[in-house]
């Protein structure tokens, strides 16, 4: 049996950094050939490369260390699936280095609230952002994707198009707008059949 470490970090954001993470990793013992990233991608998916590479890098009496258990999941089934799947596979799970150990009724009960608490934040993020939206939409600040041309360009489309000289492929280089772009256009101005 091994005694490897391998280490997982992600962030959601792409703006965000890493290295704060991979610092604590490398601080646990980890090495850093064995740290897997996940960049830009949420804790509520399921689909992140990063940590199906550092969950297939695991064997038997491996440890696979995460700095925090909300870097590993954001939902507490899936925090759960994770930790049952590597206990199964006799991998233990350190969170910031404190081993997960299953059989424990302490660890087990501390491992659930520390899932539900990431579910919480995650769910009270999801909130905030709704009312924030809600109140910018009040006061007419969210939009949403404005139109890439102009009402008066969109007109000049229209009634070029009407003319029959020229194809969708001219009217996006006459407008530099991609085909679907001219498709979107000609569909909001077409003129209802009587």
């Amino acid at each position: 049996m091994s005694d490897t470490l391998t280490g997982y970090a992600r962030c959601s954001l792409d703006k965000q950094d890493l290295s704060a993470q991979r610092e604590i990793l490398l601080g646990l013992g980890v090495p850093d050939h064995r740290i897997y990233l996940d960049h830009g991608l949420t804790g509520t998916s399921r689909d992140r490369p990063g940590l199906d590479q550092a969950l297939a890098a695991v064997r038997s009496g491996d440890t696979l260390v995460v700095p925090k258990l909300d870097r590993l999941a954001r939902s507490v089934p899936d925090a759960r699936d994770i930790g049952d799947t590597l206990v199964t596979r006799g991998v233990k799970l350190s969170l910031g280095g404190n081993i997960y150990d299953p059989s424990d009724p302490m660890s087990k009960m501390f491992f659930n609230m520390l899932a539900v608490f990431a579910e919480f934040e995650v769910d009270l993020l999801r909130m905030r952002t709704r009312e924030g939206m809600a109140i910018a939409k009040a006061k007419g600040k969210l939009r949403g994707k404005q139109p890439k041309l102009s009402v008066r360009q969109q007109t000049e489309l229209r009634r070029m198009y009407d003319a029959g000289g020229y194809t969708i492929a001219d009217l996006a280089e006459v407008f530099s707008v991609s085909r679907p772009t001219v498709y979107r256009v000609l569909e909001r101005t077409r003129t209802p059949e009587v």
